[in-house]
């Protein structure tokens, strides 16, 4: 007596249910095919569309998603902000745990080493590097789950930033602020330039700001910068075809009698 046939099961669990979305989406995309359409373009333009797509054509999309996944895999760093926001003690609760410390479980055994189901593969994070970061300002280190800190056994203190540091910040990265707001109101024709003791004027009023106030690092220069050109930005078309000095009397004309008054420093700045 022949045995009945019985088609296999496939049982999705965790992490399978996204890979089920994904295989769903690629199959009705495949089931409908994109309608044609008639575009007029001159021959240029259709040069280089074709050459767009022949060169599409030639590039094996495997092939690049298994060099991705071994460079993640070798060579991957994941970076943890805001670390502190999970720190604190366990709260016993019903149903699932959303808790800081549920959050940390839930992170565990990413860190630790698993495969990860991602749409472009699994990923092994065996050899990824994490790094987490925080403030710790009403948290400590020693709040967090031992598991959790076990997984971080590295830690470095940061030192507060200081007035030169400022300074760098304000001037040598690539996105700068200063050469934001140059850049930015070269849009309405209006030039901007910093001198170098207007950067330091600007630095030194952060810097006095975060000592007095609440320290936030360098963001306390986004508020600074945009407090002393507050004017320019919203009146650009006045200084249409002007060139502004960004010095140190024009920063002190600015923020002086602010940095010094406690209330509008506070909420103001």
């Amino acid at each position: 007596m022949e045995e009945a046939y019985s088609p296999p099961v496939e049982v999705f669990s965790g992490s399978g249910y996204e890979e089920i979305g994904w295989s769903l989406s690629d199959f009705f995309s495949q089931l409908a095919p994109p309608r044609k359409r008639t575009k007029r373009m001159t021959v240029a333009d259709a040069r280089h569309v074709l050459t767009q797509e022949e060169t599409e054509r030639l590039v094996d999309v495997d092939r690049v998603y298994d060099d991705a996944i071994h460079l993640v895999e070798e060579n991957g760093i994941v970076f943890i902000d805001e670390v502190d926001k999970i720190a604190g003690p366990y709260v016993e609760a019903h149903g699932p745990d959303v808790s800081g410390a549920g959050v940390q479980r839930d992170l565990l055994p990413i860190i630790e080493g698993s495969t990860v189901s991602t749409r472009y593969g699994q990923v092994r994070t065996d050899h990824v590097l994490f790094v987490a970061a925080g403030a710790f300002t009403s948290a400590r280190p020693s709040d967090l789950i031992p598991e959790f800190q076990g997984r971080f056994p590295i830690r470095v203190e940061l030192q507060p930033l200081v007035e030169a540091d400022l300074c760098q910040i304000l001037v040598e990265p690539r996105n700068a602020l200063t050469q934001q707001y140059s850049a930015l109101l070269a849009t309405e024709g209006v030039e901007v330039e910093f001198t170098k003791e207007g950067v330091e004027e600007l630095a030194h009023h952060a810097f006095l700001v975060n000592e007095r106030d609440e320290n936030i690092g360098a963001r306390r220069l986004f508020t600074v910068m945009e407090r002393v050109l507050q004017d320019i930005s919203f009146a650009a078309e006045e200084y249409q075809g002007q060139k502004v000095s960004i010095d140190r009397e024009f920063v002190r004309t600015k923020l002086g009698d602010l940095v010094r008054d406690e209330d509008l420093r506070r909420y103001v700045l």
